[in-house]
């Protein structure tokens, strides 16, 4: 297998083309192992120490890399890596992303595709970024757009999905993409115990103030919540996850012993999809 590599114009990325298709459609953009996880190629190639951000495309496969790393010494690695994956008969994704091999947006119309990423950059972006957000089109399958969302765009979930459902009807729902990888804890009893509290008795308080609080994941003794809309980037946030949100989950499920907070409350690195990085609120 003859791999080929190009420089990109940007010093920080470079393009390896593996002779192969990689995508049978479309283009998807990884930036940590977290969000990669139906990918057995990103997962691999983010095993590589300096590798920041993996995405494929047709017949191609584009890394950015941290300024401390050179590609002289990263090149050989991820060569070895593309080589052994492609030749180890492993898909590209894995089905919850859809068909092995490629990421599918369904049987859908390109034309509704091309509408839902319309609408997405000269709607929804700018109101997105008017909240001080970010939002990016991410893939369509069974009705539900996935997006990339940044900042306060979280709490812009509702209008987002009016907005398109009205331009698009075949949008039926759109969610973080995040939020559709699969997360085992959220199917325990535990998990499934948080998530009714905060449905039937926490987020009705926090409504009043226009905040949500979903529930990200459940690890071990460990819950991850995200605060949307008001609760997000409010100085009172700490406050509410500790003597509110911390104390009922607790009440409920004495095993738990952190309630941590993964929201970009300032637009920096999320903690929990950001491995290293501590997480705010914990109990």
């Amino acid at each position: 297998m003859f791999i080929m590599s190009e420089q990109a114009a940007n010093p920080g990325s470079m393009k390896f083309l593996p002779g192969c298709t990689v995508l049978e459609t479309g283009a998807v953009e990884f930036h940590n192992a977290e969000s990669s996880a139906g990918s057995p190629l990103a997962l691999s190639l983010f095993e590589i120490e300096g590798i920041t951000s993996v995405q494929f495309d047709l017949d191609s496969i584009t890394l950015s890399k941290s300024d401390e790393k050179d590609w002289q010494m990263l090149k050989p690695i991820v060569l070895g890596a593309i080589m052994s994956h492609f030749t180890s008969g492993e898909p590209v994704f894995i089905d919850q992303l859809g068909e092995a091999g490629s990421i599918q947006d369904g049987e859908v119309d390109p034309g509704v595709i091309a509408k839902i990423k319309e609408i997405v950059d000269t709607r929804v972006k700018p109101a997105a970024a008017d909240s001080g957000g970010d939002v990016k089109y991410h893939s369509f399958k069974d009705g539900v757009v996935m997006l990339e969302m940044t900042g306060s765009t979280h709490g812009l979930l509702d209008g987002i999905k009016s907005t398109l459902s009205y331009y698009v009807p075949e949008v039926k729902d759109v969610a973080d993409y995040r939020d559709s990888i699969p997360k085992p804890g959220l199917e325990t009893e535990d998990g499934k115990a948080i998530r009714k509290i905060l449905d039937e008795k926490i987020n009705p308080q926090v409504a009043g103030h226009g905040g949500h609080i979903t529930l990200v994941d459940v690890q071990d003794d460990t819950v991850y919540v995200r605060l949307e809309g008001g609760c997000q980037g409010c100085g009172m946030a700490d406050v509410t996850l500790k003597q509110g949100v911390t104390t009922q989950i607790q009440e409920l499920v004495p095993s738990i012993v952190n309630v941590l907070d993964v929201t970009d409350h300032a637009g920096g690195n999320n903690p929990y999809y950001q491995p290293g990085k501590g997480g705010e609120g914990a109990a």
